[in-house]
């Protein structure tokens, strides 16, 4: 896993990404070649600004290709998924440059390099994707890990890293306790302890050992563990791997220790202060760009039902402060007052104008307002209402940790697990929570704004 913008990533999905669009710029100079001869194709490419428009036609591909979630892991190992989304890509690149090459015409590559770069394209991503695939089932090219303990994290592990190949990394194998001679627990403090360790590991040649133990203290064999360090082997925490792996924090084996000790779960005060500012400034330019049709949406809801405009609701904030959160009101008058778990799509209380306002999220656009009074920022966990955080308090160990920053309109938890019904959908929206809190920073927003316009686009997860 490589460690971008405070997020991870997988080191094959990113030399896949990289990769195409290697290909892509490839084959559009190919194409070049192709169409005008190398002469006249290095004269456009140098001094006609060819480079920088095979650059843009290779952004839009990319761009494209991760909307249409083609380096997703739910996508990468199925070739029918596969094939349609790239059909999909390939039409959509096609009118995204139509509008831009009628928006802008000096970027336009000419008709027929277009097209037979286009085509080569579409035969190369194939290609690739074919031998990626390949090349990412091949066992000889995945690191064996071996998992010690056998409690939630490890079976989360195990599960995780099976049902992902492209994480590169293959479980040989997974001891569920340590035994000296006699049978019993052992600290393999001794050297006969330590060949006993040895023992039980060299038979799956592993590069790597994950312990995710649930109770560590008196059963973690720590000299043999630095002894397979030092002899070159990796040796992971199973926590940091499970967070590089899912984004998300593994509650069910939380220590207080570990919330205290770990980096992270500090917010400095110049972190304050940029989102402060930057929930500011984007909520006053969002206000100013959406006031035309915060206009009309509220002159939609006045007209389509009786009752206010704008929906008001108590919300619990940073530090468990009660706020009120405003949206345009989508369901009949009255109707939504008692009932604080997420509707249904197909919900009869909805309004005919407010199913489209929910499916379009624009009945979320009066929370501006929230963020520019300081109730919220722009991202953050999300707020509940009072009775299902306190419920969620009692029932979920560590919950109080959201509210240790300021609530978000949008956020991680929002942008990887959407709605959230039951208290094991709110226990992972924590895992969720906590990781953002652990490592929140500019890069990490940057990248939640990023999700979220792609799931405004595609309009996913709306209610």
């Amino acid at each position: 896993m490589i460690r971008l913008l405070h997020a991870y990533f997988p080191t094959r999905t990113l030399f896949l990404g990289i990769s195409e669009a290697c290909l892509v710029a490839l084959a559009f100079v190919t194409a070049a070649i192709a169409r005008l001869g190398p002469n006249d194709a290095t004269l456009m490419l140098g001094f006609e600004q060819g480079a920088i428009k095979i650059v843009v036609v290779a952004a839009a591909f990319m761009t494209c290709m991760y909307y249409f979630d083609l380096y997703d892991s739910a996508t990468l190992s199925n070739r029918r998924e596969v094939l349609a989304r790239t059909i999909q890509v390939m039409g959509t690149v096609c009118v995204l440059l139509a509008v831009l090459y009628y928006v802008y015409p000096p970027l336009a590559l000419g008709r027929g390099i277009f097209l037979i770069g286009f085509m080569l394209v579409a035969i190369l991503l194939m290609l690739s994707r074919r031998l990626f695939l390949m090349l990412n089932t091949l066992p000889k090219f995945a690191e064996r890990a071996l998992i010690f303990g056998d409690g939630p994290l490890a079976e989360s592990l195990v599960a995780e890293l099976r049902t992902r190949p492209e994480l590169g990394v293959r479980v040989v194998g997974q001891l569920k306790d340590f035994e000296n001679s006699h049978g019993s627990s052992a600290l393999f403090s001794s050297e006969e302890r330590l060949e006993a360790l040895l023992s039980l590991v060299k038979p799956y040649e592993p590069d790597r050992v994950i312990v995710a133990m649930g109770e560590r203290r008196g059963k973690l064999p720590v000299e043999g563990l630095l002894n397979l360090k030092s002899h070159g082997m990796s040796v992971q925490d199973g926590g940091e791997v499970y967070e590089a792996v899912t984004g998300k924090v593994p509650v069910e084996s939380l220590h207080l220790s570990w919330l205290l000790f770990s980096p992270g779960f500090r917010v400095s005060r110049p972190l304050i202060m940029y989102k402060r500012v930057a929930s500011v400034a984007l909520s006053s330019l969002g206000l100013v760009l959406a006031l035309p049709l915060m206009t009309l949406t509220a002159l939609a809801v006045r007209l389509n039902s009786l009752g206010p405009v704008i929906f008001r609701q108590r919300r619990v904030g940073q530090d468990g402060k009660i706020f009120t959160l405003y949206k345009f009101r989508t369901m009949v008058d009255g109707t939504d007052q008692n009932d604080n778990h997420p509707p249904e799509a197909s919900d009869i209380r909805f309004t005919r104008i407010g199913r489209l306002l929910r499916r379009a999220r624009l009945d979320e656009l009066p929370q501006l307002f929230n963020i520019l009074r300081g109730d919220m920022h722009l991202i953050g966990p999300r707020p509940f209402v009072p009775n299902q955080e306190q419920e969620c308090l009692d029932r979920i160990p560590y919950y109080r940790q959201r509210w240790v920053v300021k609530p978000g309109a949008t956020g991680w938890a929002q942008v990887n697990r959407g709605y959230n019904v039951t208290i094991e959908d709110n226990k992972e929206k924590l895992a969720y929570d906590l990781f953002y809190i652990k490592n929140v920073s500019i890069g990490l927003d940057l990248l939640i704004l990023f999700k979220t316009v792609k799931i405004l686009l595609l309009g996913r997860g709306s209610r």
